[in-house]
């Protein structure tokens, strides 16, 4: 099938630059009103072509149904500081009047075998094109600081390996998955703290 890789994949790359740019400028709300944002940082990309290919032959999916059958064409990555934060910023994205969620998987709370977790949003965002305004799929990943730092390791071998893991990695693996997730919950106790320190703040201030 012959495809303008670049024209087809256009839509998605303005759905990723768009939505960073937004989501950038929740955290800077939050950060000029000196409150605690639930927004560390925001990260996108758009697959690459070689990807696509892969995963539309390892998944099966026709490259004249990408549109619909594959879901992480664009995708939006937000770290967290505390997992508390992951669910208010579902909920945040929820309520935006530009998306509309067609499903979720809480990876957090129900992690993979593997042991990885994040919050995963399939949603549905429309693009101003020239002509005509098109509803791309995006998928959004939400997960904290420490979530992020073991899911990358995790990527990074499973291209070594292929998925195929021996034994000693695997095991060394869930238990760093499960380090992190106990990281995650001691900070969370301190969360209370850090923000009845950020109201102190604003309070001398005003």
């Amino acid at each position: 099938m012959d495809r303008d890789w670049e024209l087809f994949l256009l839509p998605y790359k303005q759905t990723v630059d768009e939505l960073k740019v937004k989501l950038r400028g929740l955290r800077n709300m939050y950060l000029l009103k000196q409150e605690h944002g639930p927004i560390e940082f925001v990260t996108g990309r758009v697959k690459p072509i070689n990807s696509i290919l892969l995963k539309s032959r390892t998944r099966k999916i026709s490259l004249d149904k990408l549109e619909t059958d594959m879901e992480d064409l664009a995708g939006i990555r937000i770290m967290c500081p505390f997992v508390e934060d992951i669910y208010d910023v579902v909920e945040m994205l929820k309520s935006r009047n530009d998306l509309k969620v067609l499903y979720e998987k809480d990876y957090v709370t129900h992690k993979k075998e593997s042991g990885y977790r994040s919050y995963h949003l399939i949603c549905e965002y429309p693009v101003q094109l020239i002509d005509e305004v098109k509803v791309v799929l995006v998928e959004i990943q939400i997960r904290t600081l420490a979530m992020n730092f073991w899911a990358s390791i995790e990527h990074s071998l499973n291209y070594k390996y292929a998925g195929e893991y021996p034994t000693e990695i695997n095991d060394r693996l869930q238990k760093a998955a499960e380090s992190a997730f106990q990281l995650d919950e001691e900070m969370s106790t301190i969360r209370d703290e850090i923000k009845d320190i950020q109201s102190s703040f604003r309070f001398k201030k005003d």
